[in-house]
């Protein structure tokens, strides 16, 4: 009888182990808005889509340095066009008289030159074009790229994205999709459980779950379905030829129009018959020139 209890215990111990190894990342603990510290070293400046004004290219020049010195690159991976993506991305930049701006080739067949990664790891600029987010992570899925980029970003260089470039920066990703209405539709029109749809992103800012084109499309119920559906996250919508521009804690809103921050205070909601309900968010439209910390 007492190998019978030992074998049980044995048993039991070995389903907790599995359990905690086979835990998805999504539910490991991870920060919220307010709970850390940024330490990283670089800047993140996160462009909501549309065109961008020569202001905000300028700032991008300026912020990274490459006005003196190093380089940058462009990643053109969300594009189903990568090569005219990259073209259009050097081009903002040569318009202005900077030449050292360079695109990485990609290959749909043959992938990547081990070269031009590795050239990513001195970039004092690193560029992610507009297009599908989810094709840009499942491009780089299998690559040293994610990790560079994270580390570039640790170092000291800028990570510019718009659109799609601005969407995989968060560790949350939206995909644009609803899990419950699969007919495509440019923004939400329902306010419901499990629908939104999200996969993991670059992680290079925790705790926000951003949204582009935010203004211009009025994509307020995606962003609110996805703080009520992760209440200790903030939602971030920057509209477009407009950008986030996160150093440390710290954002400075750049270009010509809003951006939009909700909070969910309480960090909970609610739910019925199908249907999110939440008490205490907050809204915040900050226009451009203006600061605000990210807690």
């Amino acid at each position: 009888m007492r190998n019978i209890w030992i074998l049980i215990a044995i048993s039991l111990c070995l389903s907790c182990s599995q359990e905690t190894k086979e835990k998805p990342i999504n539910d490991v603990e991870e920060s919220s808005f307010g709970d850390q510290q940024n330490t990283n070293k670089g800047g993140l400046i996160i462009i909501g889509g549309g065109k961008r004004p020569q202001s905000l290219l300028k700032r991008i020049i300026k912020e990274s340095g490459i006005d003196k010195k190093g380089y940058g690159m462009v990643l053109p991976m969300s594009s189903i066009e990568p090569d005219s993506a990259n073209w259009y991305a050097i081009r903002q930049f040569e318009e202005l008289g900077y030449t050292n701006i360079f695109g990485l080739d990609y290959d749909s067949i043959n992938g990547y030159r081990q070269r031009q990664i590795d050239s990513l790891k001195g970039a004092s600029l690193i560029y992610i074009s507009g297009g599908d987010q989810r094709k840009f992570m499942d491009r780089i899925s299998g690559t040293s790229i994610g990790n560079i980029i994270r580390e570039r970003y640790a170092s000291g260089s800028i990570i510019a994205g718009t659109s799609a470039g601005a969407a995989v920066q968060s560790r949350r990703m939206i995909t644009g999709d609803e899990r419950k209405h699969p007919e495509y539709h440019p923004t939400y029109r329902h306010l419901e459980t499990e629908n939104f749809d999200w996969t993991e992103g670059l992680a290079l800012v925790d705790g926000v779950i951003i949204d582009q084109h935010f203004v211009k499309r009025s994509r307020y119920n995606r962003l609110l379905t996805a703080i009520m559906t992760f209440p200790d996250e903030i939602g971030a919508g920057i509209d477009e030829s407009t950008a986030m521009y996160i150093r440390g804690d710290s954002v400075e809103v750049l270009g010509e129009s809003q951006v939009i921050i909700f909070k969910n205070t309480a960090r909970e909601s609610n739910q019925k018959d199908g249907k999110l309900g939440s008490k205490g968010i907050t809204l915040d439209i900050y226009l451009p020139g203006e600061k605000f910390p990210l807690k």
